[in-house]
């Protein structure tokens, strides 16, 4: 069986946050929106259905405690949630807290506006403070 990598676009385009069981949880970095990436450490899955029947419970599982814990940390007024896939084949699900004055609300953020890179002493606060959030979930 192939180890596990993470796909060049991802590493590119996010920041290592923390590890769940079966995910990693990365920071895209875009200022604009509290939005995480949950990617689950197997090899060369595209497609939820390529999960075990028990990891395709643990994502869900995942996918819910970190929204929830965003949610709540930011206060946000709605959670998106996609697995979309067409850009980097690598079975990872977006996770982004929405507010009614956001850029693209109401709708999607894909295609909205040029991403806003985090400032290096935002990216490491930020990343701090959901490590700090992740690690302590119980899953």
């Amino acid at each position: 069986m192939a180890p596990f990598e993470l796909h060049s676009r991802l590493a590119a385009d996010t920041a290592p946050i923390a590890s769940l069981p079966l995910c990693h949880v990365l920071l895209m970095n875009d200022a604009r929106y509290p939005w995480v990436i949950l990617v689950p450490a197997v090899a060369n899955i595209r497609e939820i259905y390529d999960l075990t029947h028990s990891d395709q419970t643990k994502l869900w599982q995942e996918i819910t405690a970190v929204g929830e814990t965003l949610m709540t940390h930011f206060n946000g007024d709605k959670l998106n949630i996609g697995a979309l896939g067409n850009q980097v084949p690598q079975l990872h699900v977006h996770v982004i807290v929405r507010f009614g004055d956001d850029a693209a609300w109401p709708g999607p953020v894909w295609g909205q506006g040029q991403a806003v890179p985090y400032d290096e002493p935002l990216l490491s606060q930020r990343v701090s403070e959901l490590r700090q959030r992740f690690e302590a979930l119980t899953l």
